[in-house]
């Protein structure tokens, strides 16, 4: 396994639109006879799940009062917030058909690494999860594109917590269905369960511990590295320029609607957006925090057209393959959830 550094000229890079774009470059263009990781750290940013509506995932005002930088990632999932606190792990290898959704797969070595610096309790929980004694410190997602797969999660080492209720705003049926009263009850950072002599670690000696575990060495300049050239650059910038630093990509477009129906399912949160006129979907936005290979505007155009009842619309979702675009849900489910019977 290779270990790329995000640097440029020897400085590391902590700015969130130029590390997605290393991780979807590393994911797309560059294809090395082992798999990759990709460590980075991101200064004040929310990344948002491709799927979503950024509008109702964070409170804008609080976002420019902060100066937080919003970016939108390509793989499925929810919001979360990134500062100097957190690591976010990248694994990019080859696809092998199997391997999307599977978490365990990806989170295992993370974990194992955090159980031998004392956060024994550290599991994998629910879809995507990473938990200490029920509090999440890690959320993660995955993006399939071309044979080649990125596993990536969030590791808050000493987040500011507070700062995400103010910039975040969760779904209150996803706080409801855990059991949990708010977003800063549910989550913890790792700091407090590490063994004493990594009390008061920072985030760079703490990423190098990390790596001495996964690759199993006492000497991170052991590990095998690629570095990033020139020409690698020069389309890190292009992806950067057409899609992370792009507001239109990071907000989109949000007509509005008049028909909302949403929902958390098996597969995670469905929010349909439609239009309808003359019983017909005139127009349909599909946002949620679901995990789908596909591209959800497949669905989207597959919908428009389509008449507003049972029968149709079962119809349509029949010749869909619902797993591959949303994940573990029924197409009665989506169904009642379009229909608002849900």
């Amino acid at each position: 396994m290779y270990y790329v550094k995000n640097e440029r000229n020897g400085k590391e890079i902590f700015d969130a639109a130029t590390n997605l774009a290393i991780e979807y470059f590393l994911l797309n263009e560059k294809v090395l006879d082992e798999p990759i990781l990709l460590f980075y750290i991101n200064k004040n940013a929310i990344i948002i799940g491709k799927n979503q509506n950024t509008y109702e995932e964070v409170k804008q005002d609080a976002v420019d009062r902060l100066g937080v930088e919003v970016v939108r990632r390509f793989s499925g999932g929810g919001a979360v917030y990134h500062d100097m606190g957190n690591i976010c792990f990248c694994f990019i290898t080859k696809d092998d058909g199997q391997s999307f959704r599977d978490f365990g797969k990806f989170t295992k070595p993370v974990i194992e690494a955090l159980h031998e610096m004392g956060a024994t309790g550290a599991e994998l929980q629910g879809r995507n999860d990473l938990l200490i004694d029920g509090k999440k410190f890690s959320g993660n997602a995955m993006y399939s594109n071309n044979g080649r797969l990125t596993a990536h999660g969030t590791l808050m080492l000493d987040l500011d917590a507070e700062v995400t209720t103010e910039v975040l705003r969760p779904k209150q049926d996803k706080i409801a269905s855990k059991g949990i009263k708010s977003v800063r009850s549910r989550v913890t950072n790792i700091m407090p369960y590490l063994d004493d002599k990594y009390k008061g670690i920072d985030i760079f000696k703490f990423r190098e511990e990390l790596l001495k575990h996964i690759f199993h060495t006492d000497d991170v300049s052991t590990i095998k590295e690629y570095k990033l050239t020139d020409d690698d650059w020069e389309k890190i910038d292009a992806f950067k320029a057409k899609y992370t630093a792009n507001p239109d990509w990071n907000y989109g477009s949000n007509p509005d609607f008049d028909i909302t129906n949403s929902k958390r399912t098996t597969a995670g949160h469905i929010d349909f957006n439609i239009n309808v006129s003359h019983n017909k979907i005139k127009d349909i936005k599909i946002n949620g925090d679901f995990f789908g290979l596909g591209e959800i505007s497949d669905v989207e155009k597959i919908l428009t057209g389509v008449d507003y009842n049972r029968e149709a619309l079962t119809k349509a979702f029949d010749a869909i393959d619902v797993k591959r675009y949303f994940g573990n849900v029924t197409v009665e489910d989506l169904v009642d959830l379009l229909l608002g019977e849900a």
